[in-house]
């Protein structure tokens, strides 16, 4: 249902200093699987559509911020894939405002919004907040939050093919967990899976544990993982002038474009721990971009 536009290349990412230490470095380009819906999104939401087609829906409704990189792919999934979609979005003092670059994009591919205060937001795993908004908006297909779930997760094992198993170490930015959840699920035991969470606190460590223990629940939970939490930068779409530069001196190094909210913050934390010696002699390691590019603000 959905396209896929260019299957991710890998590439080699040479540094000399990099290099000198006996570590190679590569990057598979998850961002050019699809021009609006790039990445780790484009694996979350192939298995979804298909449920929902499968189901006989005909609306998406899932839940984001202003910034959402989930609200922007879920619209311009939901159109190219023949569904209507609404938003619910988190903040109901946006509703009389201009909207911003995210959602004036999801709003031209047919979303339609429906803004909610930051506590009512909060229930957005409740039962029943879920059924007052069927009440209002009739029958949906539910997406949630990030687009995390089972079929989400399956999605992102298919980012873990013969090519990314050749390597010791993968290493990926975490959000909500899911793509992280699909990549452990379906990587070797002998690899390493590094995380680099955009958030700050270290939450995310159990909730990629639950996702592990309902996915994984008639197999042995895989262990082969780490998250880091140490590059957060601040916090969730927070930033310094310390990783601006950095992304700005990778672009021009490398001519990959990196995003300071995901992308950037696991390339700086890939960085960092190569030149503290993290590291052994001869290793091997895959950063994964996980797309995200149009929350670009350098």
């Amino acid at each position: 249902m959905l396209k896929l536009y260019e299957n991710p290349s890998v590439e080699e990412v040479k540094e000399t200093w990099i290099n000198e230490k006996g570590i190679r470095l590569f990057i598979k380009r998850e961002d050019r699987i699809h021009p609006y819906v790039s990445g780790n999104k484009w694996r979350k939401l192939k298995y979804n559509l298909l449920k929902a087609h499968e189901d006989g829906h005909r609306t998406l409704l899932t839940f984001g911020g202003a910034y959402s990189n989930h609200i922007y792919a879920a619209a311009a999934a939901a159109k190219e894939a023949g569904f209507q979609s609404i938003g619910v979005i988190r903040g109901d003092e946006l509703a009389d405002k201009p909207l911003n670059t995210t959602l004036s994009f999801a709003r031209d591919n047919g979303m339609r919004f429906h803004f909610v205060t930051r506590e009512n937001y909060r229930n957005k795993r409740e039962e029943q907040f879920i059924a007052s908004l069927r009440e209002l908006f009739g029958e949906f297909y539910l997406l949630p939050e990030g687009g995390t779930n089972d079929l989400a997760i399956k999605g992102c094992e298919e980012i873990v093919d013969d090519e990314v198993r050749s390597f010791d170490f993968i290493a990926l930015p975490v959000g909500t967990g899911g793509t992280i959840s699909g990549v452990i699920s379906a990587s070797d035991k002998y690899q390493q899976v590094i995380g680099f969470s955009a958030l700050k606190g270290d939450f995310l460590i159990d909730d990629v544990k639950n996702f592990l223990s309902t996915y994984q629940h008639n197999r042995p939970l895989s262990l082969n993982w780490q998250i880091e939490t140490d590059y957060h930068f601040g916090g969730y779409a927070k930033t310094t002038s310390k990783l601006i530069n950095f992304i700005r001196q990778f672009e021009a190094a490398h001519d990959i474009p990196l995003d300071q909210v995901y992308t950037g913050k696991m390339m700086y934390g890939v960085y960092d721990k190569i030149s503290k010696g993290y590291f052994d002699e001869g290793a091997k390691i895959l950063a994964i971009h996980t797309g995200g590019l149009q929350g670009r603000r350098l």
